[in-house]
């Protein structure tokens, strides 16, 4: 990293401040779902995004303090369940520490074995295929299985700490 150059600011951001900062970037949310043992787990996520074509791979940001993520690690498979308008329930249910997810979501098994959200609008089926540190979170890469879309269905966003719909820009 360069040192900072006579008359130049360095920026020490605030928690708040950069919070502010970030959630001007609008993200998609998503549902991070997988397998320990027979029971299904899973936990919302807005840090998702695509990252090689070839091989097809994908990554997601969790926190070093998620009591979840521990929980679907050792399946070494988990599944990226796209979350559309109308899902902030859903969103809501996954984000809470203690929640029974799962007695309200419906899904069914991927290839992977991971559960896969019937009201998802995509989803991404996976196995984990890297794991990188990043300040307080953990950077997860996984190696695509499988895919699909539910044709003409519209993202829930997350925008300035909360949830945002696109319009049809006319």
């Amino acid at each position: 990293m360069a040192e900072p150059q006579q008359g130049e600011v360095v920026v020490t951001p605030t928690d708040r401040r950069f919070r502010d900062v970030l959630g001007h970037f609008a993200t998609g949310v998503t549902i991070i779902t997988a397998m320990e043992g027979d029971e299904p787990v899973g936990m919302a996520a807005n840090s998702f995004t695509s990252l090689s074509l070839e091989p097809p791979l994908v990554l997601f940001c969790v926190a070093q303090s998620s009591t979840t993520w521990p929980r679907i690690e050792p399946s070494g498979k988990f599944a990226v369940n796209i979350l559309g308008e109308g899902h902030e329930d859903l969103s809501n249910l996954f984000a809470q520490r203690g929640a029974d997810r799962f007695k309200i979501a419906k899904w069914h098994t991927g290839v992977s074995g991971s559960p896969v959200l019937d009201d998802a609008i995509a989803y991404i089926d996976c196995e984990l295929e890297a794991q990188y540190p990043g300040g307080d979170h953990t950077i997860v890469v996984g190696r695509v299985l499988d895919f699909d879309l539910r044709e003409g269905a519209r993202p829930l966003l997350f925008f300035q700490g909360g949830y945002a719909r696109m319009h049809d820009g006319s």
